[in-house]
C-alpha cells in the first residue's frame, strides 16, 4: 500500500530557528566580512572597488553591511577585481583561496605507546566533507581502525614501506605505491610488517546525512507508512 511521504522540516530544528530568515542572515554576514576583509587587504576604498569591479560603492557598501546578498553575477565581477575566487566570500577561513599549514605547527595524534601516529593535512576547525592524513605506523605495529558511520570511505596510499590492510577477515597487503579503498564501518586494521617505518597517506570521505522523512500529520491512519 502506498501513502503519502513528504520531505518536512525538523520540529527540533523548527523550534531551535523560528525564523526562516535567519540563515539568509548569516549568510550576509559572511560575504559582507569576507568583502570587508580582502577589500582591507588590499587596500582599496570603496570607490577603487567599484571602479575596478564596475559595481556601484552603494551596492559594495550594502553587501560589506550585511544589508544585501548579492547576486553570482556581482560576486564574480568584485571576485575578479580582488582577483580571488567567487568561494572567497563563502569561507570562513583561506578567503584567499588557500591556506598554508607549516608543518613544525601540525597537530599529530599519537597513539599511547607512541607507536602509530595520524597527521592532518586539512584545517580542523570546520566541518569538512572530506578528511587528509599523513599515517606513520612503526615496523611490526598493528593499529585498529575506528569504525566511522555507514558510507564513509576511506581510500589510503602507502608512501613509503609496506602495510597491511585487514578488512572483516580480509587482507591485503600493499607494497610502496598501492592503494586501497574500503568502507570505513566495517571493522579494520593496518599492519606495518616490515622492519623500518611505514608512511601512508589516508583520505576519509565522511557518509553524507540523509535527508529527514517523515508522514504529513493530516495523512490517513488506515495507511500506515511504509519503513525507508
Amino acid at each position: 500500500m502506498h501513502s503519502p511521504l513528504a520531505l518536512v522540516r525538523d520540529p527540533a530544528a523548527d523550534a531551535a530557528a523560528p525564523r526562516a530568515a535567519e540563515p539568509f542572515d548569516a549568510l550576509e554576514h559572511l560575504v559582507g566580512v569576507n568583502l570587508a576583509r580582502l577589500r582591507a587587504e588590499r587596500q582599496l576604498s570603496l570607490d577603487a572597488l567599484a571602479r575596478a569591479s564596475g559595481v556601484s560603492r552603494a551596492m559594495l557598501a550594502q553587501i560589506e553591511s550585511a544589508r544585501s546578498v548579492p547576486s553570482i553575477k556581482v560576486l564574480c565581477k568584485v571576485a575578479a577585481a580582488l582577483k580571488v575566487s567567487v568561494a572567497a566570500f563563502l569561507r570562513r577561513h583561506a578567503t584567499n583561496g588557500f591556506e598554508h599549514l607549516p608543518a613544525e605547527r601540525s597537530s599529530r595524534i599519537v597513539s599511547s605507546n607512541g607507536r602509530y601516529s595520524a597527521r592532518p593535512l586539512y584545517p580542523e576547525n570546520e566541518p569538512t566533507a572530506a578528511e587528509f592524513h599523513e599515517l606513520r605506523i612503526a615496523p611490526l605495529h598493528t593499529e585498529a581502525g575506528v569504525r566511522r558511520a555507514p558510507g564513509t570511505t576511506v581510500n589510503l596510499v602507502v608512501s613509503e614501506g609496506a602495510l597491511e590492510v585487514s578488512v572483516h577477515d580480509q587482507r591485503q597487503l600493499l607494497a610502496t605505491g598501492d592503494a586501497i579503498v574500503f568502507d570505513a564501518d566495517q571493522p579494520h586494521s593496518l599492519r606495518n610488517p616490515g622492519d623500518r617505518e611505514a608512511r601512508a597517506f589516508r583520505v576519509t570521505l565522511n557518509a553524507e546525512t540523509p535527508p529527514r522523512w517523515d508522514v504529513p500529520a493530516h495523512h490517513d491512519t488506515a495507511h500506515e507508512a511504509a519503513p525507508v
